[in-house]
């Protein structure tokens, strides 16, 4: 694969980001692309290790080598329809995956790894520069129709793949515009939408129609659905939020990142200060804001933040802080414990470890918060005496992570069994729910995960659907 001594004659390198002090005015992506030249270089340094683990580091098992090689070989046309073969959205994961793919690869032993994600990228960007990526028409139609609920991920992925085997599918979308946490959930400088409406647009010309602003189990009953769809696909990803359970949580100053990035995003698609926050506007202007979580949702409220013009951000994680460089004989080719830094962070953010917050300071408005120091002990987090302080904060942003799918509306009607963590019981042979009509898939039957773990699944529900429509499937798994 690539060019055999290429990886002993180049050293990695990897895309830039532009000047923070130009990137913080606005909020579009700010990633430098790799020059072609560089790019091939860097593709070349794939090795032949003869057990490939990038393959299996990535969940939809991208054919890394091959299209590495085909990059090298300047051969992008094909490069494209291998990376296509097992994922629908390269241009989503080329941006927001972690690329446990790298933390795979054979040359990350010596912290070298292939700048997989970035050769992905270029792939498909090229591609849709080119026009070489257009709808995928049915020859015929079989006569059957899925609904899909959730126009996240794992919804598209599904949706398409379904459409492209002939079946007539229609997404339900709670939300105006669809997406999902893609659209909402992630910040327009880490991927901007135009990305995904170029996608949509493509599936409605391979047959997909897409129903926004309209709730199943509010606007549309699952029962309605049942009756007029062969089969029934939820998608909705988990929405339910982990709460903040202490005094002087319940002050208006302590907000969900959810609500605080979902404003953001509208605003950038030209909405309007009503229609982006119908509650009210949620900004960090001029404030201190503290943001509880050390994730990629707190990151990108730290981004947010900076980019608003926040007094100051702080960013708490109850967990200790993580090593800089991991044990690589204890965790290669696994995913790695170790501390990262993202782009965000490197914005301008405090960030505090093993901290436990105990109480919201303030009346009617968001003063401080109290906290304490941590440590683990006998496997126990105890709180370390004496380490008590506390921060001035105006603006409480949760980013806790979620529990799981919102019951209310759909699964409640649904009534399919939920396995001991909330989630909507599916195994990932067949994803079919306790309701023989119902499949599920995606962080609505896996819990909180990654937009190419929700690719994968949404991709391996389809044949799974299919297989039970169709009795037989030429879907790739």
């Amino acid at each position: 694969m690539g060019k055999e001594t290429g990886f002993l004659e180049l050293d990695r390198q990897d895309r830039t980001y532009g000047p923070v002090d130009e990137r913080l005015k606005n909020y579009k992506e700010f990633v430098v692309p790799l020059s072609a030249e560089t790019l091939k270089g860097q593709a070349s340094r794939c090795m032949n290790c003869g057990v490939p683990h990038c393959h299996t580091g990535c969940p939809v098992n991208n054919i890394i080598p091959d299209w590495n090689h085909l990059v090298y070989e300047d051969d992008f046309r094909n490069a494209l329809q291998v990376l296509h073969s097992t994922n629908n959205f390269p241009e989503f994961t080329g941006r927001i995956c972690p690329a446990p793919c790298e933390a795979a690869c054979t040359l990350n032993l010596i912290d070298e790894p292939v700048t997989i994600k970035s050769i992905e990228c270029a792939i498909v960007d090229k591609g849709w520069s080119e026009g070489w990526i257009t709808p995928k028409i049915p020859e015929a139609k079989t006569g059957k129709s899925v609904a899909v609920v959730g126009s996240g991920p794992a919804g598209l992925a599904c949706a398409q793949q379904l459409a492209r085997a002939g079946h007539s599918v229609t997404v339900f979308e709670k939300n105006d515009r669809v997406g999902g946490l893609m659209r909402y959930g992630i910040p327009d400088f880490k991927m901007e939408k135009h990305l995904i409406n170029r996608r949509a647009a493509q599936m409605e010309a391979e047959g997909v129609t897409f129903r926004t602003s309209t709730e199943v189990g509010v606007n549309v009953s699952v029962s309605s659905l049942k009756e007029n769809y062969d089969a029934i696909v939820f998608a909705g990803g988990a929405e339910d939020a982990r709460k903040l359970q202490i005094p002087g949580a319940e002050l208006p100053g302590v907000r969900l990142a959810m609500e605080f990035l979902t404003q953001q995003n509208k605003r950038n698609a030209g909405d309007d200060e009503l229609r982006a926050a119908p509650r009210g506007s949620l900004t960090a202007t001029g404030k201190n804001v503290i943001v509880i979580g050390g994730g990629d949702t707190g990151s990108d409220c730290v981004g947010t933040s900076n980019r608003q013009g926040a007094k100051s951000v702080t960013q708490l994680e109850i967990m200790p802080k993580p090593p800089v460089h991991e044990d690589k004989g204890m965790s290669w080719p696994f995913w790695p414990l170790k501390l990262r830094t993202s782009s965000s962070h490197q914005e301008g953010a405090e960030r505090e470890w093993a901290v436990l917050t105990k109480r919201v300071v303030g009346d009617n408005d968001v003063k401080g918060l109290e906290c304490v120091r941590v440590e683990w002990k006998d496997g126990k987090m105890v709180e370390v005496e004496g380490s008590e302080f506390t921060l001035e904060a105006d603006l409480i942003l949760l980013a806790m992570g979620f529990v799981g799918p919102k019951k209310a509306g759909m699964l409640d009607q649904a009534a399919v069994e939920l396995d001991a963590r909330g989630n909507v019981k599916a195994d990932t042979q067949v994803y079919q729910t306790s309701d023989e009509q119902i499949w599920a898939c995606g962080d609505m039957r896996r819990g909180q995960s990654l937009v190419v773990w929700a690719i994968r699944e949404g991709r391996q529900c389809a044949r799974a659907v299919d297989e039970a429509l169709m009795g037989a499937s030429e879907l790739p798994r």
